[in-house]
């Protein structure tokens, strides 16, 4: 008898990487949304089977994510309050 199997967003894969470790394309992308603001770290995350990058950044004391595409593709960008409120730290 098979069980079937459902998969929350809790499952969702996420581990953090370097910048050179990126794609070319997820590099610029990030770079020119960034700007001069400092990068505090980039994660590599799967979601609903793709692959999103998300760079956290400063930016007058708040802290600001900014989500890429695998192909270098803008997604969103939003503040990270909810992340911070949960305990995470950067």
């Amino acid at each position: 008898m098979a069980c079937p199997v459902f998969l929350t967003a809790a499952e969702e894969k996420e581990e953090t990487v370097k910048m050179f470790d990126l794609p070319t394309a997820v590099q610029t992308t990030i770079k020119d949304k960034a700007g001069k603001k400092e990068i505090v770290k980039i994660e590599k995350k799967t979601e609903e089977g793709k692959t999103v990058y998300e760079a956290v950044v400063n930016k007058k004391g708040k802290q600001w994510a900014i989500e890429v595409d695998a192909s270098g593709k803008f997604l969103k960008k939003y503040e990270e309050s909810k992340e911070k409120e949960k305990g995470e730290k950067y």
